[in-house]
């Protein structure tokens, strides 16, 4: 097994993924290992809402990945995304009081002054530069130009910090060092974008389970970013409608779905419903088509009007929600673009014998991710067994009631009460260290005033020897 590989993981609404892989001299990736965990009781439309629940499903992925890697995992990389990400515009200006020559200073200037910027409640996660107004004139380098005025165009990407803490919480706990965290949609399109799509100009859609996530490109560069709260879920949900189970619902969705069924669809076919009940395939359709319709609506209402007649590369797909059936032309139908394309894989050359690495769109960002991963992330070698004194456990146990109905394994509980073991007995030997210091700083104390005493009284007999002298001599 290779000692150097890079591990990232992405927090999503139906699971989080954990991958380790390899970067080959050839620029391909080779893909060692993979974990997966049921996302869909600790986080919720991209965004982490059981902390506890979040930290045990991330301390079994790491198990799971040491385990098939037969090494320590340093640190890993982090994927950011969900409800709440978006972009807002920042100008920031620059007078200068004679014609001046643009310096990488000023430049850096502007750059400090964009990221001081306070949001209310949010926090900044990264800053795109856009570009540049140097007098009246836009430049992407404005370095070395004569100028009297300089603007600096920024797309600032922003995050409630109240998630960016529970996120940063959960590795925390979790015992997880993160080597770096990537905003997830920018790792997405520069794994599955060309670099002429994003030339041209086009608007890359991540059809999510409980997200949709839209990211504008124009000129080589992010325009606009925002994430809507409606994915496949939606679509499962109203199918749900017939008196269903959601669970068989969902596979009547990736069975059945059709996107967009057209005008000139006439059949009329029974699908099988529970307890030997049926539906007609047109009924069935409405329902998928109307939440579909809406989804996609809502979705192209995120483009910026200034970009509509830019995309000359149109519109490209992925994410689960990117397999239901003529999803390209619903997307055709009602943006009235016809230029769309599905991304079931990522650009990049994968190497991988792992079943868990499908092209269907679904693992595009976890990939995207392990490409952006620019550190090692290898430990020390696993001699242990994976689940005894090698076993990775979170810094505090969880033992409430609320985990016990989680994803918590009988080996993984083993786990925790080795570290519960161990935790007992660093607290005993840390009391006896104490408790030692202790008894000696009294020892010490002791014989420090010992010695005043002593001093007081061979000071006491001087003086007393003194004034018995000066008695005799008077």
């Amino acid at each position: 097994m290779a000692k150097e590989f890079v591990v990232a993981i992405e927090l999503g609404s139906s699971k989080i993924t954990g991958i380790a892989g390899q970067k080959n001299i050839d620029g391909s990736i080779t893909v060692l290992a993979v974990a997966k965990e049921d996302a869909t009781q600790c986080i919720r439309k991209g965004v982490v809402y059981n902390i506890d629940k979040t930290v045990q499903a991330l301390t079994n992925i790491i198990n799971k990945l040491e385990k098939q890697l037969k090494t320590k995992i340093a640190h890993v990389f982090v994927g950011v995304g969900g409800q709440g990400l978006h972009s807002i515009k920042n100008i920031v200006p620059k007078s200068l009081p004679i014609e001046t020559i643009v310096s990488q200073d000023m430049v850096n200037e502007l750059m400090d002054s964009n990221r001081s910027m306070v949001y209310p409640e949010q926090e900044i996660l990264d800053a795109v530069i856009q570009e540049f107004k140097v007098d009246l004139q836009y430049q992407f380098d404005p370095v070395g130009i004569l100028c009297k005025h300089l603007d600096g165009n920024f797309l600032n990407i922003l995050w409630r910090k109240s998630f960016y803490r529970n996120l940063t919480k959960c590795f925390e706990n979790a015992n997880i060092d993160i080597a770096d965290m990537f905003i997830s949609p920018l790792a997405l399109a520069d794994s599955v974008l060309t670099e002429a799509e994003k030339r041209a100009g086009c608007v890359l859609v991540d059809l999510g389970a409980e997200t949709t996530t839209v990211s504008v490109y124009h000129k080589n560069t992010l325009r606009h970013l925002s994430v809507i709260p409606l994915g496949g879920n939606n679509i499962t949900k109203d199918i749900s409608s017939l008196q269903i189970d959601e669970s068989y619902a969902e596979k009547m969705k990736l069975k059945y779905g059709n996107a967009f069924v057209g005008e000139n669809d006439d059949e009329k076919d029974k699908l099988p419903l529970e307890d030997e009940r049926s539906v007609e395939s047109t009924v069935f359709n409405d329902i998928v088509e109307a939440r579909v319709e809406e989804i996609v609506r809502n979705a192209w209402e995120q483009v910026p009007e200034e970009y509509i007649d830019k995309l000359l590369s149109g519109i490209v797909l992925t994410g689960g929600g990117s397999n239901m059936k003529n999803i390209e032309k619903a997307f055709m139908n009602y943006t009235r673009i016809d230029k769309v394309r599905i991304a079931k894989f990522v650009t990049l050359a994968v190497k991988s014998e792992n079943d868990e690495i499908p092209h269907d769109g679904t693992e595009n960002t976890s990939l995207g991710l392990l490409d952006k991963g620019n550190v090692n992330c290898a430990g020390e070698e696993i001699t242990d067994d994976l689940f005894g004194a090698g076993s990775h456990v979170p810094k505090r146990p969880i033992n409430d009631p609320a985990a016990q109905g989680g994803i918590v394994h009988i080996d993984e509980k083993k786990a925790e009460e080795e570290a519960e073991r161990k935790r007992k007995e660093e607290e005993e030997a840390e009391r006896k260290r104490k408790a030692e210091e202790e008894a000696e700083r009294r020892r010490k104390e002791e014989e420090e005033e010992k010695k005043k005493k002593k001093t007081h009284k061979i000071f006491d007999w001087l003086k007393n020897f003194g004034n018995t002298i000066m008695a005799e001599e008077e």
